[in-house]
């Protein structure tokens, strides 16, 4: 585990007890939720953007076969910030990082 800025901590506070349920502690992922430590959410893909429309407005299945994510609305748009910091330095310091999006 990365040393983590003060935005970051608090964002893995916040990851903790909203998201890692579904998408495992670290982000590793579990039977319910895709793994943020997968290339497909490095920030030329998704960017920090749409982590913020997935608990806004919930995500249609798309990549994984985990089924739909509902919306999240008992989290504040700053907890979003704070928990996409975390996510990505925890990405960061696994070599996950910025690939320019190709189709």
């Amino acid at each position: 585990m990365p040393a983590l800025s003060p935005m970051a901590l608090t964002g893995q506070w916040a990851y903790d007890a909203t998201c890692a349920k579904c998408h495992g502690v670290y982000g590793v992922g579990t039977d319910k939720g895709p793994p943020f430590l997968s290339p497909i959410y490095n920030p030329g893909h998704h960017p920090d953007e749409a982590f913020l429309r997935a608990v806004r407005n919930g995500v249609r299945q798309h990549h994984w076969p985990f089924g739909d994510m509902p919306a999240q609305p008992a989290v504040s748009e700053d907890e979003v910030r704070q928990i996409v910091q975390y996510v990505r330095e925890v990405q960061q310091a696994n070599g996950i990082v910025y690939q320019e999006h190709q189709m």
